[in-house]
């Protein structure tokens, strides 16, 4: 009766796929640029739109670590049109910044490197260690910024948009991409293309070197003011050895300091070139309306050299990697394997294992929660990147349990994965599971915008239809084969998280929360925590509730949780002034 009934699941799973299959139309300028076009009338008058460019940390190089999530920062700043007051003084003034800014990159390579090899100071970048020139070039440097300050209209790119129905304006960086996006009203199409094609051909960069600071402030509130935040960028390096993703988004602390404009400008010449960017159009619009827009503002934009290729990818790992780190936090592991880039043919197996170990039905729950009664929270992740991935187990201890006796439960976990099939039953279940929520994630043009963006910039945006389909051929044999491929002591590495002995206790409602959402709610927390800015803080919560609508039900207790964080932070804040 069992195997009847998983064979009609799979054969309305099948017919499901087929249904819900994403009708997209490309459009592609003379210039190069791509766009995707998704005509919809689900939500009436609304267009979700975005941008994207090819270009994420993976394409970086050391000296310049961070660049393009800076960019993802510098790109709100404004135009000649927008943003200023008076363009003629703002651009003088913007020179003279960047050349103070040049002279002082120089004597931190030379005379402050030099001081630093000789034992003088502990930190060439270090603004308390300056030479009395490099003292009185940032005095400079602050009074230019003083005076660019006086013709800046601050925010107003943001400002333009809102007064005309716009919300939602953001944009996110990660290793292989970098997307800009915004929901705006059916009959604003055009401002959009307007405001967009505007400051791809006319950015400023005005506040440059003040937002370089901004971002090291990001760095140090998301990295070093966690309880794992270092040693997971550690780790992270560790595991990607020769790869360019073995270095964070965010950026190594020396390389933030160190950008310069010109460098900046070299780098946005290479990689926001048309030739090297997708448009991406979600929503309530003709487009037969739209193109002729498109062509006219976007069509303007300058071709660019062919954007320099990814070259070097990781090898291949010889032996097993070790880390052991002391930290405020719950002992807890991960085991962290090398696998495939993204829409490699054993990556729809790795994608059904992690979900038959997930959730509260999952082997890791039920076997290390329930069961052994080890684990706090236990969960999988199969990361498939532009080139390369990895599968990671992570868990956090319950009681007196040690992340040792975790990992040993896991490699439990893995020899039987090996050496028996997982039952039609639990196959079916995880892959009607995965239909639905592929749909689920079909419904709202915003989500549907982020998907179309991640999957074209990591290879090709007909993964959103054919991913579903995929998983629906993935057989028992397909799982215990990859599970023998990767899952191996010298394709892994494996990060201990001992508590130390003066930590302070875990938060009871943070533990209350859903395992795979609790160390982003934590890390969110301890951020909140260390922002001594009122106005800051209030800023995220109104991002937060702007984008309330749009969270997934199974994430809203860990967003009430970061929003009562929020809202002790600004009381105690405000008290204390």
């Amino acid at each position: 009766m069992r195997r009847t009934l998983a064979c009609a699941l799979a054969l309305w799973a099948t017919s499901a796929v087929h249904a819900q299959q994403v009708q997209v139309e490309e459009f592609k300028l003379g210039n190069g640029m791509e766009f995707l076009l998704v005509p919809r009338a689900d939500q009436p008058n609304v267009i979700a739109a975005g941008w994207l460019a090819r270009v994420g940390s993976v394409n970086e190089r050391p000296g310049i670590t961070g660049i393009s999530h800076f960019f993802e920062h510098m790109m709100f700043k404004g135009t000649n049109t927008i943003g200023t007051s008076d363009a003629e003084a703002d651009r003088e003034l913007n020179q003279q910044i960047a050349a103070i800014g040049e002279r002082l990159r120089d004597m931190h390579l030379t005379t402050q490197y030099d001081r630093w090899r000789a034992g003088e100071i502990d930190d060439p970048w270090d603004p308390a260690n300056d030479t009395q020139e490099m003292v009185t070039l940032r005095s400079h440097m602050r009074a230019a910024m003083e005076s660019q300050r006086e013709t800046i209209v601050k925010d107003e790119f943001d400002q333009v948009y809102t007064s005309e129905g716009g919300s939602g304006m953001n944009a996110f960086t990660s290793e292989d991409l970098t997307f800009y996006f915004i929901n705006v009203p059916s009959n604003k199409f055009e401002l959009w293309a307007w405001m967009e094609s505007d400051r791809l051909s006319d950015s400023t960069f005005r506040e440059f070197y003040s937002e370089r600071d901004v971002v090291y402030e990001e760095r140090r509130l998301r990295t070093e003011s966690t309880p794992t935040g270092k040693f997971q960028e550690q780790f992270d390096s560790m595991f990607w050895m020769a790869s360019p993703y073995n270095w964070p988004v965010i950026g190594w602390p020396t390389d933030l300091s160190s950008y310069t404009l010109a460098q900046a400008q070299e780098y946005f010449d290479t990689y926001y070139a048309p030739n090297n960017l997708v448009g991406v159009i979600v929503g309530d619009f003709d487009p037969a309306y739209i193109k002729p827009l498109i062509q006219e503002y976007f069509g303007r934009l300058e071709r660019g050299p062919a954007a320099p290729s990814v070259v070097t990818l990781n090898v291949e790992p010889q032996a097993e990697m070790r880390m052991n780190a002391e930290c405020d936090c719950q002992p807890q592991i991960e085991v962290r394997y090398h696998t495939v880039p993204f829409a490699n043919e054993d990556s729809y197996a790795l994608q059904v294992l992690a979900s038959i170990l997930n959730g509260r039905t999952g082997r890791l729950y039920k076997q290390l929660v329930e069961g052994k009664e080890i684990a706090s929270s236990a969960f999988a992740n199969s990361d498939e990147r532009k080139y390369g991935g990895a599968f990671s187990f992570r868990a956090e201890t319950k009681g007196d349990a040690t992340p040792e006796q975790l990992e040993e439960a896991w490699y439990e976990i893995v020899e039987d994965l090996k050496h028996n099939p997982v039952s039609d039953h639990e196959l079916q279940k995880v892959k009607n599971q995965s239909l639905a929520d592929s749909y689920r994630r079909l419904q709202s043009n915003f989500f549907l915008l982020i998907q179309l963006a991640l999957y074209e910039a990591q290879g090709e945006w007909e993964y959103i239809n054919t991913q579903p389909m995929a998983i629906q051929r993935v057989s028992p044999r397909d799982i215990m084969d990859v599970a023998n491929k990767y899952f191996t002591k010298t394709n892994r590495a494996v990060a201990i998280y001992e508590r130390k002995a003066d930590a302070p206790a875990e938060d009871p409602a943070l533990l209350a929360l859903d395992p795979q959402f609790r160390q982003m709610a934590k890390q969110s927390a301890e951020r909140i925590a260390s922002v001594n800015d009122v106005t800051v803080l209030q800023q995220m919560r109104a991002d937060m509730e702007a984008r309330a609508g749009e969270v997934p039900p199974q994430f809203v207790p860990a967003m009430n949780y970061i929003r009562e964080k929020l809202d002790a932070r600004i009381a105690e804040l405000e008290a204390g002034e």
